[in-house]
């Protein structure tokens, strides 16, 4: 299921979001979402990432930047692993259940998971990491699904499951190669070493690294710089943007033309309103 196949959903109850360990707050064109358990450095679980989705359906289309962030010193340290123990997540949803089911069960349940994260490619809006402290495992690929990553100096990038004896499978395969090239990805994946925020700004993991009490700043700016332009403007260019690397030339140039056609036709009936 594609981001665009995502079913509208009405929006989550405060009681909803506290059960996931989410909060969201809307104001005006900026939505911002924050894991909220840093009891556990903000770890995830198949209800939170089932709830992120549901987010993602639940917005309204005004909205033009969504951030995503951590409450505390960390963004996220991954997966939460009691969820990996059926017999300590009692009544709630577990990955190790996924051992229980065939191959096509255990697939369509990881493909709700991922529904978590994919909803942050969607082009209506700029979506925004800004990550303290771990970004860990489905930390990282959560951070990665945004279209930008804004890092404190103390952040610390890890892509943890090769060590579990897992892959990454958060959706955070494809944009690490966009970022960095395959020899890179595969050395970051099957290492599970720590990247610190500067050699991921140098790799162009995160799009820039900050002094830590300089984030918030940071962030407030890069917003107003996202939210500056016209909305059409800024959601025709991620679109124009988002398949530029697997498109050939002559593709390219034509979804460039076709998209700036629009952009003609939209001004041309914002001049005639005005």
């Amino acid at each position: 299921m594609t981001t665009s196949e995502i079913p509208a959903a009405s929006p989550l109850t405060t009681e909803e979001l506290d059960a996931a360990g989410l909060r969201l707050e809307v104001a005006g064109p900026v939505a911002t979402v924050t894991l909220d358990r840093p009891d556990s450095r903000n770890s995830q679980t198949p209800l939170m990432w089932r709830t992120l989705a549901r987010i993602g359906a639940s917005l309204a289309d005004d909205v033009r930047v969504v951030v995503v962030t951590g409450e505390g010193p960390s963004f996220s340290a991954g997966l939460d692993r009691r969820v990996l123990d059926p017999t300590a997540s009692a009544g709630q949803e577990s990955v190790a259940d996924l051992m229980t089911l065939s191959d096509d069960e255990a697939s369509a349940a990881i493909d709700a998971y991922q529904q978590g994260f994919t909803w942050l490619r969607d082009p209506r809006f700029v979506s925004i990491a800004a990550v303290r402290g771990y970004a860990v495992g489905a930390g990282f690929q959560l951070a990665l699904s945004c279209d930008l990553i804004l890092a404190a100096d103390d952040a610390r990038f890890c892509m943890k499951e090769s060590a579990l004896g897992l892959v990454p499978d958060l959706t955070g395969t494809k944009p690490l190669v966009e970022r960095v090239g395959y020899s890179r990805a595969l050395e970051i994946c099957v290492s599970a070493r720590m990247v610190p925020a500067a050699e991921a700004a140098a790799l162009g993991i995160a799009t820039r690294a900050v002094p830590g009490d300089q984030l918030d700043d940071a962030l407030a700016e890069l917003v107003a710089t996202m939210t500056a332009p016209l909305p059409g403007a800024v959601s025709e260019t991620k679109r124009v943007l988002q398949g530029a690397i697997a498109h050939d030339l002559d593709t390219q140039r034509r979804i460039e033309r076709e998209a700036q056609v629009r952009r003609f036709r939209e001004l041309v009936a914002l001049l005639a309103g005005s």
